[in-house]
Formats: structure tokens, C-alpha cells, sequence
């Protein structure tokens, strides 16, 4: 019964994506010089893209405008000052927002100061003159690692709050997450790092699983999130999995590094060979986690990409026999996104924990 469950929510989630899209594209095609292909390539782009907004679908009204229905977020600025208003001013590049007294116009995904009428003017490469003021706002990437963050918090207060009154046996929503958490544990902190050291890196496996696990899982709901699809974000995961690398390794980590060779050969028949060990090992620290947040950044915005192409293909199919099957594949990727958003996690845990075990690792020296 719980499978039958999920494919439907699975079903459903997928068919207001669809009609998310349609409203999309049938509302740009009908104001809209472009030929249906690159609007479908403009959609893609700006579902991966990051936004001052979660967008629903919109259309196009009676009078020729453009109606988006969404939840807009706070633009926070650092212009001469704080300035704080509210996304919807800027209706996606269409308006002017007047703020104080300064105006600010949205262009390419990027906030410029401008004048009244909304002038941006352009270099000989296309990029925009105008002043970029500082932007801190919270974008829809930021608003859902936030609630990501407070869902957690929520959710493992409530398992240890079960633990301390059930007297060590979980309740409610504690029973599904406490298999996934000793999994974690005995499978994959104790055989890379050690019984002895794995304690003190268990906070951090745990929270990085559980947040990309979450935030993959909310990429695949029509309100267009592709945190782990931004690769700031990756970078800022895999910064973390290196600082705590190399800030807790031990002496025979770093000797295994500038001395790789150890005691076994005299020391002037060492010298040729450490002229080339020393730099690999060195650029070892940072292709490490380097292949961590590149591997997560490319496979979470190539499972969008082809999510959201074969969605694209309906709309040009317009056929009782492609649109169906385009319409198929696409929900059985959807399938395989749910996968891959669990693996991802997995492995960035893996790969952390096994980065952590050569940090702590430590040898007897006779």
C-alpha cells in the first residue's frame, strides 16, 4: 500500500509539473516571437536557474499580460543603506520596483539600480552597465535550505525527545529515520574512519546526508528548486568535508603526505622521486573534494535537464503517440530521480567518511 502511495503522490507531481510548464510555455508562445524549441530551452534554463521567487505556472490574461502565480520572497539590498522589499515589485523583469528613492529593475537574474523607465544599457559583449548593488537577498535556493534546515531540526529533536521518554526506543516518525541513522553509523562511519574516532565526525555525516538527501527530494517538486543543482552550493558542501579534513588530521596523516615514502628507503635515493609524490599528494587534498561537489552538481542538474527535456517533448510531439510516451519516460525518470537523490547522498556521506578515516588514521612507529 505504501508504494501504490507513492507513486501516485509521485504521479501527481509530475502532472502539475506538466501543467506548470504547459501554462509557462503556452503563456511566452503567445506573446512571443520565438519558435517553441528555444522557449522550451528558455523554461529549462530558468528552472535551473536560482530565483527571487517560487513560481507556479502563469498565463496570459485578456489584456495581454503576463500573470505569474507564485510565492514571492524578500529582496534584501545593501544600497547606501538597507533596502527590503518584496520580489513581487519586480514581476520577473517586467517592472520597475521603486524603492525610497531608487529604482531597481530585474535583468538576466540579476538586480541593477536604474531610473525610472527601466533603462539598462549594455556593453559591446551584452553585459549590463548599470550598478549591481549588493545583494544578500533570500533567494528560493536560500528559503528552501532554510526550511530544509528547520525541518531537520525538527524532525531529530523529535527522535531524541522519543529516545529520553520511551527510555531508548523510538516513536512515530523516529522509527523510519532511526534504521537509516545506525546505518550510517555501522556501515559507513565505523569501516572508513575507526571505533575509536568516528564519534566526533557523526554530526556532520548525519546532517550532510539528511540535507542533500531532502533538498534532491524537493528538487523534484514543481516549485523549481535545484539547490544541489547550483554549484556554490556543492562547493560550499565539499568546502566543509576539506576544512574538517585536513583542520582534524593527524601527524601521520600529514607525514603520509610530505613523506609518503617513509623509513624505507635511504634518504638522498627519496629526493627523485618526492620531486614528483610530494606535488601529487598535495593536489590530492583538493581534487578530493573537488570530485565531491562536481559529481553531486552534475549528476542533480543532468537528472533536471532530462526530467525537464522530455517533459518539453510533449509540447512539440502534440501527438496521441509521442506525447504519451514522452509522458511515460519522463515519470519513469522521475522513478529514477527518487533513486539518485537517496545515492547522491550516499555517496558524498561515503566519500566524507572515508576522506575523514585517512585524516584520522594513525600507525604505531617503532
Amino acid at each position: 500500500m505504501p508504494s501504490v502511495l507513492n507513486k501516485f503522490l509521485l504521479l501527481f507531481v509530475l502532472l502539475t509539473t506538466i501543467f506548470s510548464a504547459h501554462n509557462t510555455l503556452y503563456a511566452k508562445e503567445t506573446d512571443s516571437s520565438k519558435d517553441l524549441k528555444t522557449e522550451i530551452k528558455d523554461y529549462i534554463s530558468h528552472h535551473l536557474e536560482d530565483a527571487y521567487d517560487f513560481s507556479l505556472f502563469s498565463y496570459t490574461n485578456d489584456d495581454g499580460k503576463h500573470v505569474y502565480i507564485g510565492i514571492p520572497l524578500p529582496v534584501i539590498l545593501w544600497d547606501g543603506g538597507l533596502q527590503v522589499f518584496s520580489s513581487s515589485k519586480l514581476h520577473h523583469g517586467e517592472s520597475v520596483a521603486h524603492v525610497g528613492d531608487n529604482y531597481y529593475k530585474l535583468d538576466h537574474g540579476k538586480i541593477y539600480k536604474t531610473d525610472a523607465q527601466g533603462t539598462i544599457t549594455y556593453d559591446e559583449t551584452n553585459h549590463a552597465t548599470n550598478i549591481a548593488p549588493l545583494d544578500i537577498s533570500i533567494t528560493k535556493g536560500v528559503a528552501s535550505m532554510i526550511l530544509i534546515a528547520l525541518l531537520m531540526f525538527w524532525i531529530f529533536r523529535s527522535l531524541a525527545k522519543s529516545y529520553v521518554e520511551n527510555k531508548g526506543v523510538p516513536a512515530g516518525i523516529g522509527r523510519f529515520f532511526e534504521p537509516i541513522v545506525l546505518y550510517i553509523r555501522d556501515d559507513i562511519a565505523r569501516p572508513n574512519i575507526g571505533d575509536k574516532k568516528h564519534g566526533k565526525y557523526m554530526s556532520f555525516l548525519l546532517t550532510v546526508f539528511f540535507f542533500i538527501w531532502f533538498l534532491n527530494l524537493v528538487g523534484l517538486t514543481p516549485l523549481g528548486v535545484n539547490v544541489t543543482g547550483n554549484i556554490a552550493v556543492t562547493f560550499g558542501l565539499a568546502l566543509l568535508t576539506f576544512v574538517i579534513t585536513n583542520f582534524t588530521g593527524t601527524k601521520d596523516y600529514w607525514l603520509h603526505i610530505f613523506d609518503p615514502l617513509g623509513s624505507s628507503m635511504k634518504w638522498y635515493a627519496k629526493i627523485p622521486l618526492y620531486i614528483i609524490l610530494i606535488p601529487i599528494e598535495v593536489l590530492g587534498i583538493f581534487i578530493k573534494p573537488f570530485s565531491l561537489l562536481i559529481r553531486l552538481y552534475a549528476n542533480m542538474q543532468a537528472g533536471h535537464i532530462v526530467l525537464m527535456s522530455l517533459i518539453g517533448l510533449m509540447f512539440i510531439f502534440k501527438s496521441w503517440l509521442g506525447s504519451p510516451l514522452s509522458f511515460g519516460l519522463a515519470f519513469a525518470i522521475s522513478l529514477i530521480e527518487l533513486l539518485v537523490a537517496l545515492l547522491q547522498a550516499y555517496i558524498f556521506t561515503m566519500l566524507s567518511a572515508l576522506y575523514f578515516g585517512f585524516a584520522a588514521e594513525e600507525h604505531e612507529h617503532h
